[in-house]
């Protein structure tokens, strides 16, 4: 799968050669991204057997960790030039995604918001962001918003989708 447009826009804003945490990555396709670019990368995801082909890479640390069981943020405080985050969303670490994000570095947010029900999975609440919640996020935790939309996509299938570039500082 493709990279999403959204980090692509935004990814080369990220400070260059920096590090970047990748929440809930599936198959890899930001953490490929990046490390195409000179970047290095953490990635986390309860399954990481899409992206064994990465663990050799020097560059990549990762993670597995189910970040629905309520242990600790498995990164600590550990902080980043860019926090990923794409179709996830589980509001109990919310908080821990957007303390990630240092001084300088970026909050890359995409995932399904209110309304996605009538187009499919997922429809349940707790999975789809309210109006402005991102938004809240980001003023909550002191960044900037530069770009932020809330709106329906025909690609790659219909949806209704929030999206989010906030930097820190």
């Amino acid at each position: 799968m493709n990279p999403s447009a959204w980090i692509t826009r935004f990814g080369p804003s990220v400070r260059a050669g920096g590090t970047v945490l990748d929440i809930a990555c599936g198959g890899g396709r930001h953490t490929r991204w990046f490390l195409d670019r000179g970047y290095r990368a953490v990635a986390i995801d309860r399954d990481l057997s899409r992206v064994d082909d990465l663990r050799a890479d020097p560059r990549v640390d990762l993670v597995e960790h189910d970040l629905e069981v309520g242990a600790p943020f498995p990164v600590g405080d550990r902080v980043f030039d860019a926090v990923i985050v794409t179709n996830y969303l589980w509001r109990p670490v919310l908080d821990d995604v957007t303390r990630a994000v240092a001084p300088g570095g970026w909050l890359l947010y995409e995932t399904f918001a209110a309304g996605n029900e009538r187009f499919g999975h997922p429809t349940n609440p707790d999975f789809l962001l309210q109006p402005g919640e991102l938004l809240d996020l980001a003023r909550a935790h002191a960044l900037r918003v530069v770009a932020y939309e809330d709106l329906e996509v025909d690609q790659p299938r219909p949806a209704a989708i929030q999206h989010l570039a906030a930097v820190r500082g």
